[in-house]
């Protein structure tokens, strides 16, 4: 996501699509559901998904949580 498609008055949930180091917004809102803990995580904030999983988390204690657990 960039600054140009930031759009300050949208409220809600966001809906997204993982890439590499980048994620594209499929239904604007203000954030995302950790997959893990349910936690809400603003989208300025959202620094770890899952390309593979399509799948947010809030920190890089529960993506390595969940990589672990999917792998094994």
């Amino acid at each position: 996501m960039n600054r140009l498609e930031k759009n300050f008055s949208l409220k809600g949930e966001a809906t997204l699509l993982y890439g590499d180091g980048e994620y594209q917004v499929e239904k604007p809102g203000e954030f995302v559901r950790c997959a893990v803990s349910d936690r809400p995580i603003l989208l300025d904030e959202l620094r770890y998904w899952s390309v593979e999983l399509q799948e947010p988390y809030a920190s890089a204690e529960i993506s390595l949580r969940r990589y672990r657990d999917k792998k094994s």
